[in-house]
């Protein structure tokens, strides 16, 4: 009926989604109310007022040409004008040519895997994962590599990472802020990681693509700064979306951004497009290509989201949990209160809480809490927390 392979990806499918379906089912059991469910990765928030209205003045508007078929790479003016939003913090500034518009961030991902990479390349990717990576890269022939985080920062153990790259390696995927830790690169690190790419390319012959994955880059908490990573690679590639900061998740709005400073950047840019056409996506969506880029100085409510990281980091922290406090995104990734973290967040159902499995996201040990929700929910929650936690302490 379908393929072995799919058949094999179904089995490994995401913990995500089966926890979000155990969800439902006690849901129906206890009701709404008493059954905690933080496992979806969902924006609780909805569109700013701008962007709404953003939309429906387009929607009315007679203006020509906007529901037609495009340049593969978008709409120029709209890239024109997210490159210079990304210009606010860069040192060689972008130009249209160096954007594309995308399906998403996802469909962003899939364009520039199936533009760099030649069948048995090899693509690193930093564990705790965003576990769909493995599925993008195996999409085009490619094969990940898991390079563990260093559990004290979460940032990548670049010692383990150096040693791992081969003349196989065509790239390095990053994603900051992280999901599911919520924890921002340092300057610091990335400036290092930097020079092991520098120095391995020179090495095996060839360039190595930093793909940095940022649809959390607006959720940002505490004046924490996330560093542009052009600004530091050669070979950088910035994939984003508005899923999260406009709460734009179902409209499929994203883009690719491209280090002006890498060499034959039309060439890339070619592949980019033909890649968008052949994937079946042929260009981003019309109408939200035109919203997204009138809508860049706007986001939805950051403060409402900190507040729910406070409260339940707070809690959590003082019932014996351990984690790093995220600066971004909307996750927290404590430590498990046994070695098997499956187990753990079985108990937890006991409890009617429902969290994901680090093992989910090529970690174990750990747990991951989707703070976009409801904040009565969370306030709800509390004791449950503290009712598992004291069952791990008899």
């Amino acid at each position: 009926m379908i393929s072995k392979e799919l058949q094999e990806n179904l089995k490994n499918s995401s913990w995500i989604r089966k926890m979000f379906v155990e969800g439902a089912a006690l849901k129906k059991i206890y009701g709404d109310d008493n059954v905690y469910d933080f496992s979806l990765g969902n924006p609780y928030f909805e569109p700013p007022a701008k962007v709404v209205k953003n939309l429906r003045d387009l929607v009315n508007s007679d203006q020509l040409g906007t529901h037609k078929y495009m340049d593969n790479a978008g709409f120029p003016d709209v890239r024109q004008k997210i490159a210079d939003d990304t210009n606010k913090d860069i040192i060689e500034p972008l130009t249209h040519e160096h954007v594309m518009m995308t399906v998403g961030a996802a469909g962003g991902m899939n364009v520039i895997m199936r533009t760099i990479l030649d069948p048995g390349q090899e693509v690193m990717i930093i564990a705790p994962y965003f576990a769909e990576y493995i599925f993008y890269i195996k999409n085009h022939n490619g094969v990940p590599v898991v390079v563990n985080a260093d559990p004290k920062t979460f940032e990548p153990d670049l010692a383990l990472l150096e040693s791992k790259i081969t003349s196989k390696t065509r790239a390095i995927i990053i994603n900051t802020p992280n999901n599911p830790t919520g924890v921002i690169y340092s300057e610091e690190m990335l400036k290092e990681l930097a020079s092991i790419i520098e120095r391995k390319e020179a090495e095996i012959g060839h360039e190595i693509f930093l793909i940095s994955d940022e649809p959390y880059k607006a959720l940002i908490y505490d004046g924490v700064k996330a560093p542009n990573i052009h600004n530091y690679f050669k070979n950088s590639l910035i994939v984003n979306s508005y899923s999260k900061s406009l709460g734009l998740a179902g409209e499929r709005i994203g883009y690719i951004a491209m280090n002006s400073k890498i060499e034959d950047v039309q060439m890339l840019m070619a592949g980019f497009a033909f890649a968008n056409r052949t994937l079946g996506f042929v260009n981003a969506p019309a109408i939200w290509q035109k919203v997204v880029a009138d809508s860049l100085d706007d986001s939805v409510d950051i403060s409402e989201y900190k507040k729910r990281r406070d409260v339940l980091y707070n809690h959590l922290t003082s019932i014996g949990f351990e984690m790093v406090k995220p600066d971004g995104a909307f996750y927290l990734f404590p430590k498990a209160m046994i070695e098997d973290d499956v187990a753990f967040v079985m108990e937890a159902k006991k409890y009617n809480l429902l969290l994901v499995p680090g093992s989910g996201f090529g970690f174990p040990g750990y747990f991951r809490i989707s703070y976009c929700v409801d904040m009565a929910m969370i306030e709800r929650s509390l004791d449950a927390f503290t009712k598992l936690a004291e069952s791990y302490k008899k």
